[in-house]
């Protein structure tokens, strides 16, 4: 095993690492343990490069490509790590494939594995029939990509607007473990941009695309019924200067659903009960203080809507420009609606704890709260996390 370039690791200490991705792999080179980079590559998203003409054919997956690794004169399989894909272009496109995809697909005359192949980041890796199957028990053992972890570009947006405006879909980023601060070649991958788009947002072109992200970006899909909750709370607040007692707030909002329908007047009952049972439980759990509230759940569209740009750059229904204008917008809607970053925080927790409970129960729903706190946690207490280094305000 050997860096693919011939680098060394003189050559990786005068480049900083993308992500801590490539920080792990380099160490993992270095110490010249294969067993060690196996079980790395097991666990982190792995890529080929694929083009766009081959990856819109209907059940037809283009076979593993392979380059010449002049160095050791040897035919290779290219692969790139999360931290080092190239630059959105149009017509190349990108494949997630695992560790055991890896091995079950692999070409019968190909030796090795070239992982981002002339970088200071690279490996070649041993992909001879016996090591293959190491690959396949690594790969079921560690089960795949780690999720829940908090992943930096650091090339990429850092400070300013446009970092800040990434940083609201960073709850999604951490859920599905990728990169929080990039608008590039991949969201996941171009089949899984695609599919999401599909189901749940109904989107496959690009028409539907900016239609639904208008949605998003005035609030309209977050659930009418708990936002007009929030509202009544809010206004009663206002007036009063304090948070209105529970009872003040189910008199206030049971007079403002006089007129509705009963469907409406019993989802606001329940959306009051839900958005009082998680308020109680991020008060005991300190993520919420003992005077605090949620007033709008306005970053769960927010967020998601971010998600939802990077993903349509992936499938290739905007491009790069049209994309960072939109994030930019939405970061200036979220600051119009919150006032610091863990306000947003938990009206993004606050709406999926709300709409996971009335879908499921607040019992079943319990792991997602666990889930999702977690992630609050890390965004807003992470030294290195976007939340702890962007500003909320520009003035700030």
């Amino acid at each position: 095993m050997t860096t693919g370039n011939r680098a060394g690791t003189g050559a990786v200490g005068t480049v900083p690492p993308p992500t801590e991705i490539e920080r792990a792999l380099s160490a993992a080179v270095g110490a010249g343990s294969a067993d060690a980079v196996v079980e790395l590559l097991a666990r982190t998203r792995l890529y080929v490069l694929v083009a766009r003409l081959h990856a819109d054919i209907p059940g037809w997956t283009a076979p593993l490509p392979t380059i010449r690794d002049e160095a050791t004169r040897r035919t290779c399989v290219p692969v790139l790590t999360q931290g080092m894909l190239p630059p959105w272009h149009p017509e190349w496109v990108f494949r997630e494939v695992g560790l055991g995809e890896l091995a079950r697909t692999w070409p019968y005359d190909v030796r090795r594995l070239a992982v981002n192949h002339g970088t200071p980041y690279a490996a070649m890796v041993d992909a001879r029939p016996g090591r293959l199957k190491a690959w396949l028990k690594t790969a079921e053992r560690l089960g795949g990509p780690e999720q829940g972890v908090l992943l930096t570009d650091g090339g990429g947006p850092l400070h300013g607007p446009l970092a800040h405006g990434l940083a609201l879909g960073a709850h999604l980023a951490v859920t599905n473990g990728l990169i929080w601060n990039r608008l590039g070649a991949a969201y996941e991958d171009y089949a899984a941009d695609r599919a999401r788009l599909r189901r749940p947002w109904g989107i496959q072109h690009r028409a539907e695309y900016r239609d639904r992200l208008a949605s998003l970006m005035k609030n309209q899909l977050v659930g009418r019924v708990q936002e007009a909750v929030l509202r009544t709370r809010h206004t009663l607040a206002v007036r009063t200067g304090r948070t209105p007692a529970r009872e003040e707030w189910t008199e206030a909002v049971g007079r403002a659903f006089t007129a509705r329908d009963a469907g409406d007047r019993a989802l606001a009952e329940r959306s009051l009960h839900h958005i009082a049972l998680y308020e109680d439980k991020l008060r005991a759990d300190g993520a919420l203080t003992p005077d605090g509230r949620v007033d709008t759940l306005a970053a769960f569209d927010l967020g998601r809507a971010v998600n939802v740009v990077r993903l349509a750059l992936g499938a290739r229904y905007t491009d790069p420009y049209e994309a960072e204008q939109d994030v930019l917008r939405l970061g200036e809607l979220a600051r119009s609606a919150y006032s610091s970053w863990p306000d947003f925080s938990l009206g993004y927790l606050m709406a999926r704890m709300v709409h996971r409970a009335e879908d499921d129960g607040p019992e079943a729903a319990e792991a997602t709260y666990q889930q999702s706190l977690a992630e609050h946690r890390t965004l807003t207490q992470d030294p290195a996390g976007p939340y702890r280094n962007l500003p909320w305000s520009r003035t700030s």
